[in-house]
C-alpha cells in the first residue's frame, strides 16, 4: 500500500470536483477549491475521521468495497478507478464481464436528477447507484450487502418485494424481469455472472422456472409503471432508460407526466420522503 501516493491522489480527485458536480448545494463561501473532506466522507458512506486518515498517511488498508466506494464519490474514470486499486497493492475489478463502476456520465445525470426518481442498474439488473427520489419511491437499497441489491434476485426470492406494485401488474413485472435476463444470458455467454445468477433463481423459484421455460425474450425498455407507496398511495409513472453501451449500464428515470395526480403525488413524496431516509427514522421499504 503506497499511502502517500494514495493520499495525494484522493486530495487531488477531491480538489478537482465542486459540489454541484456531485449533487450537492455549494453552500457558504469556500477557502479552499473542491470538495470538503466531510463531503467525499458523505459520498462514499465511510465516517469523516476514516477519511481524514487516509488523506494524512496514516488510515488502514481500505477494503475493496470502500475503494469502490471512494471511486464513485471522486467520480473516477475506469482507468483512475484501477489506479486507485494500485495504489493500495489490489488487482482492480476485471473489465471483461458487466462492469460496476459507474460512468462518470451517468454520474454527472444522476447528481442532477433531484426531483425524480432515478438510479442506475447493471443489464442484469444489480443496482449500482440511486439518487435520494429512487431510495424515497423505492428502498435504499445500496444500503444493502451487495449480493441483495440484484432487482431480480429481490422479486423473485424475497417475499416482501412486490409490496409497491399493484397486485394485477405483478405477473408482468416477473415476465419482465425474466426475459430480461433471457436476453443477457444469451448476449454474454462467457460472463459467468448471469448464467449463475438464471440458476439461482430457477433452484429457488418455481415461478422463475417456469417462466423461464416459456423463452420469453426482451430487454430492459420506456415503459409505464405502478407504484403503490405506503406514503402517498398510487403513482402512474413513465419509465425512461439511457443506456450506457460501454459499460452495460442502465439509467432508469421514473417521471410523472405534468398536471396529473400522480404528478402532484411525486412532489409531496419529494418532501415527506426525504425527510430522513435513515434507518433508524422510518421502517425500510421493499421494491422490485
Amino acid at each position: 500500500m503506497n499511502r502517500a501516493e494514495l493520499a495525494d491522489f484522493l486530495r487531488r480527485g477531491r480538489a478537482r470536483l465542486t459540489p454541484p458536480d456531485v449533487g450537492l448545494t455549494p453552500g457558504a463561501r469556500r477557502r479552499t477549491p473542491g470538495l470538503r473532506r466531510e463531503e467525499v466522507a458523505q459520498l462514499a458512506g465511510m465516517s469523516v475521521d476514516y477519511y481524514t486518515r487516509l488523506e494524512q498517511c496514516r488510515g488502514p488498508r481500505p477494503s475493496r468495497q470502500m475503494l469502490t466506494a471512494l471511486a464513485r464519490a471522486l467520480r473516477l474514470t475506469a482507468d483512475e478507478r484501477d489506479h486507485l486499486f494500485h495504489l493500495i497493492g489490489e488487482e482492480p475489478p476485471r473489465r471483461e464481464t458487466a462492469s460496476t463502476h459507474v460512468s462518470p456520465g451517468l454520474m454527472l445525470i444522476l447528481d442532477r436528477l433531484d426531483d425524480t426518481s432515478a438510479q442506475v442498474v447493471t443489464d442484469c439488473g444489480e443496482v449500482l447507484a440511486q439518487n435520494a427520489m429512487a431510495r424515497a419511491l423505492t428502498l435504499d437499497v445500496m444500503s444493502r450487502p451487495r449480493r441483495e441489491r440484484n432487482l431480480a434476485r429481490m422479486y423473485f426470492l424475497d417475499p416482501g418485494a412486490r409490496v409497491l406494485f399493484p397486485e394485477e401488474d405483478r405477473a408482468d413485472h416477473a415476465r419482465a424481469h425474466v426475459a430480461n435476463l433471457r436476453a443477457v444470458t444469451a448476449a454474454r455467454p462467457d460472463d459467468p455472472a448471469p448464467a449463475a445468477l438464471v440458476a439461482e433463481l430457477r433452484a429457488g423459484s418455481a415461478e422463475f422456472a417456469r417462466l423461464w421455460e416459456e423463452h420469453q425474450v426482451s430487454l430492459r425498455h420506456k415503459a409505464t409503471k405502478r407504484f403503490l407507496h405506503p406514503l402517498v398511495g398510487l403513482l402512474d409513472l413513465d419509465c425512461e432508460v439511457l443506456l450506457s453501451h460501454e459499460h452495460r449500464q442502465l439509467l432508469i428515470i421514473h417521471t410523472a407526466r405534468p398536471g396529473t395526480e400522480s404528478h402532484e403525488r411525486l412532489r409531496l413524496l419529494r418532501v415527506v420522503g426525504l425527510q430522513d431516509m435513515s434507518p433508524q427514522a422510518t421502517p425500510p421499504r421493499r421494491t422490485g
